[in-house]
């Protein structure tokens, strides 16, 4: 595939000082995973659907779901924005939401009707 994303040596120097130190054993290929999540989220992908060239899915989705959740992409961006001349508001569109085919039955109950459990 010659349309994959990789990201410049520029740009990972830029990076570099938000990553997380690594404890014990060292990480995969920061430019080759971070590059992946990336092309995942720019095609909107599946994580299954990674072109084999980033590594494997997994790898990818647990290093973004980690990082994710200590907030490391969230710095980055607070970080970058915050090196322009003008401070900018940086946000990432999640609009695209697909909603479960029994997220119909979620509805809240109609008054009078008895849950299920109830005593």
């Amino acid at each position: 595939m010659s349309n994959l994303f990789w990201l410049t040596d520029a740009q990972m120097t830029r990076l570099q000082p938000f990553f997380p130190k690594s404890h014990g054993k060292p990480r995969v290929d920061d430019r080759r995973v971070l590059s992946g999540i990336i092309f995942i989220n720019r095609n909107r992908l599946r994580w299954c659907d990674t072109p084999k060239e980033y590594g494997p899915p997994k790898t990818l989705y647990n290093r973004w779901k980690r990082w994710s959740d200590k907030g490391v992409f969230a710095q980055m961006m607070d970080g970058l924005a915050a090196e322009a001349a003008v401070p900018k508001t940086v946000m990432i569109d999640a609009t695209y939401l697909k909603a479960h085919r029994t997220a119909t039955s979620l509805r809240s109950k109609k008054e009078g009707q008895a849950t299920r459990g109830a005593v």
